[in-house]
């Protein structure tokens, strides 16, 4: 649903057809494909010109202690760098640096901040059309608890 909203029609994208199919094949295979989609959302923003920059921080150029994507520029943002704007800031989860392995929680989080990008970037060429709502119930879904294994007396 994503593609169909944000991409032009009739402009091929052929990387990011690639993408999407092996997210779709990793779908079925394994259950850690939620990570899979966070980068195939991070490949969306790229493929759209619209890709984040998070490899160094946009206040002091360091590149260790990013906590924080600016919601303006899309750059990472230390904490060093951040002072009093860190509350306007958007959170930058581990997983959106490509460190290690996330849970959904994190992934869930990871989503709010692409999905600040995707809707300020590519729902707003869209005129009143809204965001796929299909998106919004998969963050829910992700953000959900996981279940504790119960007991039986």
């Amino acid at each position: 649903a994503i593609l169909v909203h944000a991409l032009p029609d009739r402009m091929p994208y052929p990387a990011l057809y690639v993408r999407s199919v092996q997210l779709l094949d990793l779908m079925v295979q394994t259950p850690a494909w939620p990570l899979a989609y966070l980068q195939w959302e991070l490949a969306v923003l790229d493929a759209t010109g619209f890709g984040l920059d998070l490899s160094r921080c946009a206040v002091t150029g360091a590149r260790e202690g990013l906590a924080y994507v600016s919601p303006r520029t899309g750059r990472a943002v230390s904490a060093a760098g951040a002072g009093d704007l860190a509350p306007r800031l958007l959170p930058l989860p581990p997983c959106l640096l490509g460190r290690g392995e996330a849970d959904n929680t994190e992934i869930a989080e990871a989503m709010g901040t692409t999905g600040h990008f995707l809707e300020r970037h590519l729902a707003a060429g869209h005129g009143d059309r809204p965001f796929p709502p299909a998106r919004a119930r998969l963050r829910a879904l992700l953000a959900r608890p996981a279940p504790q294994p119960t007991e039986l007396p």
